[in-house]
């Protein structure tokens, strides 16, 4: 079994939509990026590419090239999916933690665990989404950004894990 953990921020700005977790949400600021600036998904991306040894998300999909800009993260975790499979590693589970004074998630978690496991070919049962606030303390506290951590279980299936080992 391996362990890898990821974190991301994004600034909160005008004109942008708002995605979260390969979510749409309604909101009047999205989040500034390269891409679609998905905190989540860019957490969950740099824990499973942590977990696999495989460097992070910047390695991978740089923020200077073209072919990023405006891309959806959903597109760029399948493309981690891939890399996993690649070399032989099969996720067991994730757990992950948005923060986030506004707008409220957690009617959204179900709609964003949903584009998790479809992303990544995942049971609901392996993906744990939460939604927090910092009662007001800090970048995510007054509003001006959105953050979310990501830890990722994965167990490789050239080492002969087992069936329950795979499915969590």
């Amino acid at each position: 079994m391996r362990i890898g953990f990821g974190y991301d921020a994004h600034r909160l700005v005008a004109g942008r939509p708002l995605i979260v977790g390969g979510v749409q949400i309604p909101f009047e600021y999205g989040l500034q990026g390269h891409s679609d600036a998905d905190v989540l998904l860019h957490a969950i991306c740099d824990a499973l590419l942590g977990a696999a040894g495989l460097g992070d998300l910047g390695l991978h999909f740089p923020d200077h090239e073209k072919a990023w800009e405006g891309v959806s993260s959903i597109v760029l975790l399948r493309k981690v999916a891939d890399m996993l499979k690649k070399y032989n590693y099969h996720v067991v589970n994730l757990d992950t933690t948005i923060v986030a004074q506004a707008p409220r998630l957690a009617p959204y978690v179900d709609q964003m665990v949903a584009a998790i496991c479809k992303a990544i070919n995942v049971t609901a049962a392996q993906v744990n989404v939460k939604a927090t606030t910092t009662e007001g303390m800090g970048f995510t506290g007054s509003g001006e950004g959105i953050a979310a951590y990501a830890v990722a279980s994965i167990v490789s299936t050239a080492e002969g894990a087992t069936e329950d080992e795979m499915d969590g």
